[in-house]
């Protein structure tokens, strides 16, 4: 038997969610019958990951990153579905590199995307949500925010920043039934973990799949994850029986992040 989620009708809105972790959320709150209204960058593969929901889901195509599309992505949603009880916010990682491998543009641009956007959608949405007495912030990270991990001082250092301001932030509207936690997958075998398998593959003369295997045999689960590993536990933090759970860090990993339980 399904859990039944208890937000069927609720609007959610998934940034950044055509594709892999986040699209898997979207996925299992389409299936808790959530109306899903997906954002992207790609018109094409959007609309097809929308089609594939069913449920009436939508695709709103933009760059949360730009100045004003926040704004834009947000007035369709509530015109075209309603008001967002929901938001799930992702974003591709910054490109893997040590300290001193990037510039201060991009460590600019980092924090606009992987940070700024998340805190941007954030803001605009927690009116309404107060308003209403439910709301449900779930932010898609990374396990770096407990463990930084090599060669990712960018992923390390915004979304460690992202993390402090939603752990303020959940402590400060819990009371109005708006819960905020974050999501942090380990190493998953997405698209968005092939630039990270390139970047080690080069540094230390190896083969791509020789490195993918290594970070295989560094997870305690012996595999990588998948995307059907985490969108199930990004949906439930969402649902109206996770109300007591609130400015959490909640890892999917396999056991990588080696911290007390």
């Amino acid at each position: 038997m399904t859990m039944d989620l208890g937000i069927a009708g609720r609007v959610a809105l998934v940034l950044g969610g055509t594709k892999g972790l986040a699209f898997s959320t979207a996925r299992h709150l389409a299936g808790a019958g959530v109306q899903v209204m997906l954002n992207g960058r790609d018109a094409a593969s959007g609309e097809a990951a929308a089609a594939s929901l069913g449920g009436g889901a939508m695709f709103l195509q933009g760059d949360v990153s730009e100045p004003g599309v926040m704004e834009r992505i947000l007035n369709e949603t509530r015109a075209r579905a309603g008001r967002i009880s929901i938001l799930v916010t992702n974003a591709g990682g910054p490109p893997p590199g040590q300290f001193t491998d990037h510039d201060i543009d991009t460590w600019r641009h980092a924090l606009e995307v992987n940070m700024l956007s998340a805190i941007s959608a954030t803001q605009k949405l927690l009116p309404d949500m107060i308003s209403d007495g439910f709301g449900r912030i779930v932010n898609i990270t990374s396990f770096a925010v407990k463990e930084p991990y090599p060669n990712m001082a960018l992923a390390n250092a915004v979304r460690s920043g992202l993390t402090g301001a939603m752990a303020t932030l959940a402590r400060e509207v819990v009371q109005h039934g708006v819960t905020v936690n974050n999501v942090l997958p380990g190493l998953m075998a997405t698209g968005a973990l092939d630039r990270v398998i390139r970047a080690r593959a080069a540094r230390e003369g190896i083969s791509e799949a020789e490195a993918a295997t290594a970070m295989a045999e560094s997870v305690p689960a012996k595999r990588l994850g998948t995307a059907e590993d985490f969108g199930p536990v990004a949906a439930f933090l969402c649902s109206a029986h996770a109300s007591y759970i609130t400015g959490q860090n909640i890892t999917v990993d396999g056991g990588l992040v080696r911290g007390l339980l």
